[in-house]
């Protein structure tokens, strides 16, 4: 029996990076970390953060990927290891993405899961 192992790592794809770069150009931010992280709350229990900041802090995972460099807190690391971050303009609603290996149940806009 084969296993497949989860990438320890984050990744946003281009539609995405694409999206923050715009965001940040919005804000007059030429230079910026997206911070990425988790926290208590939302109907399934964790929910997902995004913000800009100026520079990632001390322990936080950097990823470089795509033009965007990503900030990630340890804590919120261990659920987010494996996660693509996208951006969907479709049908049922625009916002990032969280395709989230690691989530076990997830609320029905996206924004909060449990593992």
């Amino acid at each position: 029996m084969t296993t497949t192992q989860q990438p320890l790592t984050i990744t946003i794809t281009e539609n995405g990076a694409k999206h923050v770069q715009q965001f940040m150009a919005a804000e007059g931010v030429d230079q910026g970390v997206l911070r990425v992280a988790v926290k208590g709350g939302g109907c399934s229990g964790l929910t997902y953060v995004l913000d800009l900041t100026n520079e990632a802090q001390e322990g936080d995972k950097v990823i470089e990927q795509n033009g965007i460099t990503l900030a990630v807190d340890r804590k919120s690391y261990v659920f987010l290891a494996g996660t693509e971050l996208d951006y969907s303009g479709g049908l049922n609603g625009k916002g990032f993405v969280f395709n989230n290996p690691n989530a076990k149940k997830a609320c029905g806009c996206g924004t909060s899961f449990s593992v």
